[in-house]
């Protein structure tokens, strides 16, 4: 598995390096198209309300473009310069709402625990196992139920991600860590501020308001599904190895050529995974020309809609379950349950 491994990171390792000509290309076709979809959208609200809507919409899939460029910095691999990268970072953190280094630890510990059952709970989604749901309370239960609802999920998660969980630090952050996220929300506060007072708040939610929600509902479609499907893999630690859980714990999305393009590349999440210093606009040629990289599960636009049934993993099985797959353990446990209770009460 050693030689496997060392082989394996070898032959991605030549797309490894940024091309800092390409990082300023890529800067200019999307933060252009993504300034002029905001003018446009403004302008529209002179024509038409559903105009408005619909540029602010194609706006998101710009925003999501964006974030794979703050991603990417905070990877280290959009720019040589880390300078470079933790200004770009910053500013792109500031228009996708994310702070910089808060996200940075996060998703730095979510590679380096993917797909461990036991290290579970920081920069991933909330997943159970069967034992773990079984032996849950109901309360557990029904709060699991409702966070994987996709309505939910998808509904109600950007707003929390946006307005909760990306403007507060966690209890264990670094002084640097603090000071960008507070930097990061003042600027945000400011730019809507400004906004608001020359557009007015009504203008503001129909064009920022929509744009950023569907932008963050996207961001986290393509999360959950790159790590939701059937036989992903997770494995407790003392089995646990980064490069099954790389390769065979992250999926290939394979979209259609113009949302691969927007989503800049992010459907190659296995390649990702496996050498997360590569940049986005490199992942599809590391793919391509490494044969074991093959091997990854790859699903599509249809296939991933399948994937919102499966909501518990089966370490024994190793794949995602549905609830109703557990009825019959949990009328088991219930049964149990009552027949304890009776027991007791006919000793006392």
């Amino acid at each position: 598995m050693k030689e496997k491994t060392k082989a394996l990171h070898k032959s991605v390792a030549p797309y490894t390096t940024a091309n800092n000509k390409k990082s300023y290309i890529q800067l200019a076709n999307t933060l252009l198209p993504l300034i002029l979809l905001w003018g446009l959208s403004y302008a529209s609200l002179q024509v038409s309300v559903w105009l408005t809507v619909l540029f602010s919409i194609i706006g998101a899939g710009f925003v999501v473009r964006t974030f794979i460029i703050f991603h990417d910095c905070t990877h280290g691999s959009f720019f040589h310069n880390k300078r470079k990268n933790d200004f770009i970072g910053t500013v792109t953190g500031i228009i996708t709402l994310f702070p910089y280094e808060k996200w940075k630890r996060e998703h730095a510990i979510h590679h380096a625990s993917s797909s461990n059952l036991d290290k579970r709970g920081i920069g991933d989604i909330w997943i159970m196992t069967i034992d773990e749901y079984v032996e849950a309370s109901k309360w557990q239960r029904f709060c699991y139920r409702f966070y994987r609802n996709p309505l939910v999920m998808f509904g109600l998660g950007p707003l929390y991600l946006m307005l909760v969980a990306n403007r507060i630090n966690r209890s264990d952050a670094r002084p640097k860590e603090k000071r960008n996220t507070y930097i990061t929300n003042i600027a945000i506060l400011l730019l809507y501020s400004l906004m608001i007072y020359f557009m007015g708040w009504k203008a503001f939610l129909l064009v920022e308001g929509v744009m950023m929600y569907v932008a963050a509902a996207l961001g986290i479609w393509l999360f959950y599904i790159q790590h939701t499907f059937e036989d992903s893999y997770f494995e407790e630690d003392s089995e646990w190895h980064y490069v099954k859980a790389a390769v065979e714990g992250s999926s290939y999305y394979e979209l259609p050529r113009w949302l691969q393009w927007l989503t800049g590349n992010i459907g190659f999440h296995h390649v990702h995974h496996l050498a997360p210093r590569i940049p986005n606009y490199h992942l599809e040629e590391a793919h391509n020309t490494t044969p074991p990289l093959h091997q990854a599960t790859t699903i599509n636009l249809w296939m991933s809609l399948d994937s919102l049934k499966y909501r518990l993993y089966d370490p024994k099985n190793m794949q995602f379950v549905r609830f109703r797959d557990v009825k019959a353990l949990l009328r088991k446990k219930s049964t149990l349950v009552k027949y304890e209770k009776m027991k007791q009460e006919k000793l006392s």
